[in-house]
């Protein structure tokens, strides 16, 4: 090691963290409004700077090293806590800006995302939002990591290190074949679950385990055949061409009738019907959190224009 404390440039870690996040080096660029030449560049001295490589190059894609993955949490904090300073100094903090990575479940984004996006692109002009769809498990992990700054995720996680925002509650209806006895019927006890065959979604989906709790609380054991879906959407199918019944939550209910011959029925219970509460996610030690509060907000708005939510209080 040398003799001399080297200390990195801001710019060579942003560079860092933007490889570390896209795992192309031309995307990174892009993302940070420089040239590929100008990214390697700043990446390289970093290296340099601390003796370690933190990247391992190849023809197809980028790779974190072991030194990488150690120290990339700490640079994300740097560029976190800059973005934030900035901010500061020049009067906005608190006003939401800059770029946004938003996780979403496959349960969320079809449906509720087309209405968010519109309706920030008025609410938040500066704001440059990312999305990344994927399971509850691996969104937890990419927020960690830095890969995400914040997610739209069915509460409570039970995540460490993580700061919930509670958005709205939606309830579950009962997705069922056209004719189905149970069509329209608005006061339907879950125990009917028992005598019906229930479509899940795959393992991994936090939907299915929802599903699953609202049988259990029933005190019922439901009739889950060998069916399985991958996606809401594919479920949804399934129960349009006769093979069961599945829960969607009411956010899904439009979209979904669209595609096909599908009718609901509504549980009974007033407030205490199933459903699901969302909230927005991100790391506690994010220098953002009074902006993803705002930003949570104005999601919650959004959404709850539709009349399909209940709003909560954010704490």
């Amino acid at each position: 090691m040398t003799d001399q404390f080297y200390v990195p440039t801001i710019a060579a870690l942003r560079a860092f963290v933007a490889v570390a996040q896209h795992r192309h080096f031309g995307t990174a660029a892009k993302s940070l409004g420089i040239s590929q030449p100008t990214l390697s560049q700043a990446l390289a001295g970093l290296e340099a700077g601390l003796e370690r490589s933190l990247v391992e190059r190849s023809t197809r894609r980028v790779f974190l090293t072991e030194d990488g993955e150690r120290l990339l949490p700490a640079a994300e904090r740097v560029v976190d806590s800059v973005t934030e300073f900035t901010s500061v100094a020049a009067g906005s903090s608190g006003s939401l800006s800059g770029t946004v990575r938003l996780g979403l479940i496959p349960t969320i984004a079809p449906y509720v995302l087309p209405g968010v996006l519109a309706g920030l692109a008025d609410q938040l002009p500066s704001l440059r939002l990312r999305v990344v769809e994927d399971q509850t498990a691996r969104l937890l992990d990419a927020l960690r990591s830095g890969a995400v700054d914040v997610a739209m995720l069915a509460l409570p996680t039970d995540a460490s290190g993580i700061v919930e925002i509670p958005m709205y509650q939606e309830d579950f209806v009962l997705a069922l074949p056209a004719g189905h006895p149970l069509s329209g019927r608005r006061r339907v006890s879950p125990e009917v679950l028992a005598d019906l065959p229930l479509l899940l979604l795959d393992e991994g989906h936090c939907l299915r385990d929802q599903a699953l709790e609202v049988c259990q609380l029933a005190g019922v054991r439901p009739d889950v055949g060998p069916t399985r879906a991958a996606s809401l959407a594919t479920a949804v199918q399934c129960v349009a061409g006769g093979l069961g019944v599945t829960l969607i939550p009411r956010t899904a209910v439009a979209v979904e009738a669209e595609r096909g011959p599908l009718t609901t029925a509504e549980f009974a219970g007033g407030a205490a019907r199933p459903g699901r509460r969302i909230g927005l996610v991100a790391r506690a030690s994010s220098p953002r959190l009074t902006e993803f509060r705002e930003f949570a907000a104005a999601i919650t708005e959004t959404v709850a224009a539709s009349g399909a939510v209940r709003v909560l209080s954010p704490r």
